[in-house]
């Protein structure tokens, strides 16, 4: 319905109703490739993401223009009756709503997928939650960390003396606003062959679950309990930290028969890929303590660039484990345009990673960073709604918009 030239999906366009980052980031993932995204907000505060962030240079959040980038604001009340109509009328516009509230909500507000597409036939509704929209526990409170926790990644990760740990990102919400974005374009392609839209149903526990490798049938048939193990996995070596002569610590991956075998050359002891404590994926795994003590011992003689170098030309999977300063200093993520730089009104040059994956003939792109609240007002209500400036004063003033 919509008309964009700016990438793949520049024909779509997407009405963004959630907020915080499960359903925000699956309409960043479209809008990146070129859907024409408008984000509804609340009049007055908006999505939360505008404040969240550990750093806010000016009081603004630095999590905002990332996660709201290449999408349009409109203000819209979806508590008042005036403002759910408004957002029926632009839906009816649209070819895929994307929402992560808790399962009824939408319903309450008279905007449930059965009233919708009774006027939008072809349309997709993209829901997110902690749950999904059914089974007993879909009108529970579902944050990402319960679903991380509930999905198995959490009992995983982490050293084993301690408990559960997490990674220093949103893990569930991400993941699952990725299987969303998998599902809207599944759904997509089924309207070319159907014309009919559909649910797509994203449950964040679930989206953790489908990473978990494994681990079901190894408990169910195997009778094996994945535990924590810190920096390695069982029976997967060498696969660890290893520390350099100057203090730094480079990551080595060399499990395999045959980087193994490159690895003991490298290392100037080619014999340990015959010996038979070390020649096989498993003689590896049952003795990788003693393993990870030898490679450490040699790793801790050179330098971190020196042992990369030597590494690298002995065709040994190796690398630093990066900050964002890093990033910022590697040649490879400037060659491949990793990293691209905006013009922020307020940050100056505002650096975030570029659109992925890599399209050889219709890339994604980051045209601009997350707007300001209610920027695109006028563009919808007035170009797509064709409500009139009077028309548009009014509903402001009884904060619908």
């Amino acid at each position: 319905m919509a008309t964009n030239p700016d990438g793949p999906l520049g024909d779509l366009r997407v009405v963004e109703m959630g907020q915080l980052l499960a359903g925000p980031f699956c309409g960043q993932l479209l809008g990146d490739f070129g859907a024409e995204v408008i984000k509804l907000e609340s009049p007055g505060r908006g999505d939360p993401m505008r404040q969240w962030g550990r750093e806010k240079p000016h009081g603004r959040s630095l999590w905002w223009p990332v996660v709201a980038r290449n999408k349009k604001s409109v203000t819209c009340d979806l508590r008042t009756p005036e403002g759910q109509e408004l957002a029926r009328r632009i839906i009816g516009q649209a070819d895929i709503v994307v929402e992560n509230f808790r399962p009824g909500t939408l319903e309450r507000w008279g905007l449930g997928y059965d009233r919708l597409r009774e006027t939008n036939p072809g349309l997709i509704l993209v829901r997110v939650t902690g749950f999904g929209q059914t089974g007993p526990y879909a009108p529970r409170a579902g944050y990402g960390s319960i679903g991380e926790a509930m999905g198995g990644i959490r009992y995983v990760t982490g050293d084993p003396s301690r408990p559960p740990s997490r990674a220093g990102i949103s893990l569930g919400d991400s993941l699952a606003a990725v299987f969303a974005t998998i599902g809207t374009l599944v759904a997509v392609h089924n309207r070319h062959n159907t014309g009919r839209g559909q649910v797509v149903d994203a449950a964040i526990y679930e989206a953790v679950l489908a990473m978990m490798e494994s681990l079901l049938p190894e408990w169910a048939i195997a009778g094996y309990q994945r535990e924590r193990t810190g920096p390695v996995l069982p029976n997967v070596s060498p696969s660890n930290v290893y520390p350099t002569a100057d203090g730094e610590m480079i990551l080595i991956a060399a499990n395999q028969d045959t980087v193994f075998s490159r690895l003991a050359a490298t290392m100037g002891r080619p014999e340990l890929a015959e010996d038979p404590a070390y020649a096989t994926h498993a003689s590896r795994g049952a003795n990788m303590t003693a393993l990870d003590d030898l490679i450490s011992g040699w790793t801790g003689t050179l330098g971190t660039d020196e042992l990369l170098e030597t590494l690298h030309d002995g065709g040994v999977p190796a690398g630093r484990i990066y900050t964002a300063r890093d990033m910022f200093d590697d040649p490879h993520f400037a060659a491949r345009e990793a990293i691209v730089r905006l013009v922020h009104p307020e940050f100056g040059e505002l650096p975030m990673h570029n659109a992925f994956p890599r399209l050889s003939e219709t890339p994604g792109a980051v045209r601009h960073a997350g707007p300001a609240l209610g920027e695109h007002n006028k563009e919808i209500y007035g170009g797509l709604l064709k409500i009139t400036d009077d028309q548009m004063a009014a509903l402001a003033a009884h904060g619908t918009i």
